[in-house]
């Protein structure tokens, strides 16, 4: 296991190496998941292009002139970590380098459509034919069986297909009312997270076996997976849920209210914290009112509920209200723009901001992993990769080629 400085192993998964044949974001962030926890993880990129995203700006990560590179802000938030190696799967010669590295793998990721892998030999029974331990994971929009199984799948309409959609968004009977999809691609965000649970299940599994697997995430499986408490609302009801905008469909008050400056989260989670709120508020009387005595009744009377409340919050600013109510333990907050929260001195001490050495730009920022090991940090060394950066590197150290050989696969556009 590799070891650092002092001793200590370099991340959890030291030791493990990934080769990350995925793009976009569902892929890139489980195999960033991976980089984070001290694996080594080999990108492969077209060569010339690379992942799409890396043109997906403006921003663009500006060089040591204050010049834009050519590396955009969303490559940036999905690749740290990585090795970059350029290689052109539709040739032979690429695909027999693809089947070199998958050889030397634990873990191979990737995302491309129902049975495009299997065109180039590089699908799980080829793969796994070479190396029985390999856990091969892929990530498509709607899965390797049923009768979507071969369209493509982006998050935004799986938002929509898998009924995020129909919950997210104002009211219809409101001003703006209407559905909404979430302000990042939380299917192929939720995917990727599901995707590293599952290939480290099956690393374990794989101790006692000595065996890999296959493993198929689908995102449409994924959103409809993680509805949680709104999946079961229908299932135990029959009745769809319908959109709240801001407020919770199990807990009244629990949403947002304007205040005097802005608007305050309010989530209220019991009875004894309505009424502390009530108290403060200068409205005792209300929590004795049959109509809100406690939540079930809250929830049946919401708007009205509602209405009883928000004129008294909106004498106060948003401060005045988060002073009043911490100290009583009653849940609430401000609604803060991206430069408040990297401001926050809870989110500095956490150290949610890094910086990283970047070749073109000095240092490249990135967002830190929100796991905490005791004796296993994750690991920040290097930011997300130029394109290429490292297929030397790879093709000598790993695959011990000569460089008269990978100067043959320069010269044929291979690599």
């Amino acid at each position: 296991m590799d070891q650092s400085q002092n001793g200590s192993p370099r991340g959890a998964l030291a030791g493990v190496r990934v080769l990350d044949m995925s793009r976009i974001l569902a892929g890139p962030w489980a195999g960033q998941v991976f980089a984070d926890l001290g694996a080594e993880v080999i990108k492969v990129e077209r060569p010339g292009k690379g992942d799409d995203t890396r043109g997906w700006g403006p921003p663009f990560l500006k060089d040591a002139s204050g010049a834009d590179s050519e590396t955009a802000a969303y490559f940036l938030c999905t690749n740290r970590g990585k090795k970059s190696v350029t290689l052109d799967i539709s040739r032979p010669e690429g695909q027999d380098v693809a089947r070199e590295l998958a050889r030397e793998c634990d873990v191979l990721i990737e995302n491309y459509k129902v049975g495009d892998l299997k065109r180039y030999g590089l699908d799980y029974e080829t793969l796994s034919a070479l190396n029985p331990r390999l856990v091969y994971c892929s990530i498509t929009g709607f899965g390797q069986t049923g009768p979507f199984r071969e369209r493509a799948g982006y998050d935004f309409m799986v938002q929509g297909m898998g009924g995020l959609m129909s919950i997210t968004g104002e009211r219809d009977d409101r001003p703006g009312g209407g559905p909404q999809k979430v302000g990042v691609a939380i299917a192929d965000l939720m995917t990727g997270m599901y995707s590293t649970v599952a290939i480290l299940s099956a690393l374990h599994e794989r101790q006692a076996s000595g065996k890999g697997q296959c493993i198929d995430m689908a995102l449409l499986d994924t959103q409809v997976a993680w509805l949680a408490n709104q999946n079961l609302n229908y299932l135990v009801s029959g009745k769809p849920p319908k959109r709240l905008g801001n407020a919770h469909p199990n807990i009244v008050p629990y949403q947002t209210f304007p205040t005097r400056d802005g608007d305050l989260i309010l989530a209220i989670g019991n009875d004894s914290q309505f009424a502390k709120f009530c108290e403060v508020a200068g409205i005792p009387d209300v929590p004795a009112d049959p109509r809100f005595r406690d939540n079930p009744s809250r929830v049946d009377n919401r708007d009205a509920c509602e209405a009883a409340i928000a004129p008294a919050i909106i004498k106060k600013t948003t401060a005045e209200w988060v002073a009043l109510l911490e100290p009583l333990g009653v849940p609430c907050g401000p609604i803060n723009r991206l430069d408040e929260v990297f401001a926050n001195p809870q989110v500095v001490h956490r150290g949610l901001r890094v910086e990283l050495p970047h070749p073109i730009s000095g240092t490249a920022p990135g967002v830190a992993n929100p796991i905490k090991f005791s004796r296993t940090p994750c690991v920040y060394e290097n930011a997300p990769p130029l394109l290429g950066q490292h297929t030397e590197e790879v093709l000598h150290g790993l695959l011990r080629k000569s460089d008269a050989e990978i100067a043959a696969l320069r010269g044929k556009g291979v690599i």
